[in-house]
């Protein structure tokens, strides 16, 4: 499993570590994600992603995970959102 977010698509960053002496090191900064269950109310079951908190405030902000995904950029998801994103359109559309 990759640390990305599945829905904003943060990923790991590098750098350095830097000391008194100024000697660098190469250092990982690892993105906040956590797994959560998502309520989606028109498939009517419980989606689980592994999101960061921003991820987790933006599906919030946008009223709930799906219209967050009919209208965030195929993109930033994973495979697994998109397939998600997917089926949302055939219900929606029917």
């Amino acid at each position: 499993m990759s640390r990305k977010c599945e829905l904003t698509g943060k990923a790991v960053l590098y750098g350095c570590n830097v000391s008194h002496a100024n000697n660098k090191t190469s250092r990982r900064f690892l993105p906040n994600l956590q797994n959560v269950s998502f309520l989606s109310e028109s498939l009517g079951f419980c989606v689980r992603l592994r999101v960061t908190p921003y991820g987790i405030r933006s599906v919030e902000a946008s009223g709930g995970i799906d219209k967050y995904l009919l209208k965030v950029d195929d993109t930033k998801l994973s495979k697994r959102a998109l397939s998600l994103k997917k089926v949302l359109k055939s219900r929606v559309s029917n």
